[in-house]
């Protein structure tokens, strides 16, 4: 079998979005006849302490001779002297979610100094994967050579179409982790402005991994009068989710940066019509017929479409077969593997 090296920051169970790719993918290389073997760094990357990266640069090291290390970016880019110094005899591969340096949430001065460390990173890599067409633009200033980065985007499992909540209230459901990103506190401003207040929304997704988002919702939320429309469920485990979208009637993310947009894709999986934004692959996940999708950060245009959604049923029914015949074309995770492999194969040419 072919063995290959997965380094993750923290945990690869985490619940987000990059790491339930980062996990399918572990899975599907063994599927594929990959021997893989993850290897779990600490989680304070891409803010590393001194231990953290004396801790990387010992995982790498005990690695031998040759050995195909795929490295998420969230810890590649923030230890540029440590990849350089292991390139030359290991064949490492970035995988890039989102480049740090082009997290629109951070200081830009903080946003300087990783591009600065990730550049260096990834110009020791040997190959890069890139998990949505949108980051190729944004490694554009990094002057990296086109046929370097290879897209591999992610697959969408199948799952059950939603029933809905079938009564009132229209049940609106958001699937992300709360951080300043996903545009929560957007989402809530909002539907504030929507004149019908027969909607309940609840927000899926960690509450603990940004506090400080948190407790900004949670202050919006009762500023606003929203304590019995807006429920912060937290995470949940696969069973209660798939619960919460069987009762869904809408899809909804407010999302100010994708590179793909999983969550989206899920929604679209159970047939529920979706209201987002056109960051990332979103608006060619969604097209004309699954959603309404406003630009980021747009707080009157996204208010627009919510009103428009839950107050016309006939267009929540309309997007809700846009959605089903969309569920039918979404790539698979079989897919995914096979581009990957293929990338990964590309390294002993």
């Amino acid at each position: 079998m072919r063995p290959i090296v997965i380094v993750v920051p923290g945990r690869i169970d985490t619940s987000t979005g990059g790491y339930v790719y980062n996990r399918r993918m572990a899975q599907g290389l063994s599927q594929c006849g990959w021997s893989v073997e993850v290897r779990e760094l600490d989680d304070s990357f891409p803010y590393p302490t001194p231990a953290a990266l004396e801790q990387a640069a010992r995982v790498l090291a005990d690695l031998r001779d040759g050995t195909r290390v795929l490295v998420d970016g969230l810890a590649l880019g923030a230890m540029p002297e440590v990849i350089e110094h292991e390139a030359a005899r290991l064949r490492i591969v970035a995988l890039v979610h989102l480049p740090l340096g082009a997290d629109v949430s951070i200081d830009r001065n903080v946003a300087a100094r990783l591009e600065a460390s990730e550049r260096h990173a990834l110009a020791a890599a040997a190959l890069i994967i890139v998990t949505g067409t949108a980051t190729i633009a944004l490694l554009a200033r990094y002057g990296i050579a086109r046929d370097k980065i290879v897209v591999v985007e992610p697959g969408t499992a199948p799952a059950p179409l939603a029933r809905g909540s079938g009564g009132i209230p229209l049940r609106l459901l958001s699937v992300a982790t709360l951080n300043p990103n996903k545009g929560h506190e957007i989402l809530i401003e909002a539907l504030a402005m929507v004149p019908r207040r027969d909607w309940q929304l609840t927000c899926v997704g960690s509450i603990t991994r940004h506090p400080a988002t948190t407790a900004r919702v949670a202050a919006a939320i009762r500023r606003l009068g929203l304590e019995d429309r807006v429920i912060l469920v937290g995470e949940l485990d696969a069973a209660t989710l798939d619960a919460y979208y069987d009762r869904a009637d809408v899809f909804v993310l407010a999302t100010l940066q994708e590179t793909y947009g999983m969550a989206v894709a899920e929604a679209l999986a159970r047939g529920l019509p979706v209201v987002s934004t056109t960051t990332g692959a979103i608006h060619d996940l969604v097209g004309a017929d699954a959603g309404l999708l406003v630009p980021p950060g747009n707080i009157e245009a996204l208010a627009r479409a919510l009103a428009r959604i839950i107050g016309d049923a006939a267009l929540r029914a309309q997007l809700a077969e846009g959605a089903r015949c969309v569920r039918d074309r979404l790539p698979d995770w079989g897919r995914a593997y096979a581009k990957m492999t293929t990338a990964l194969e590309h390294l002993d040419e």
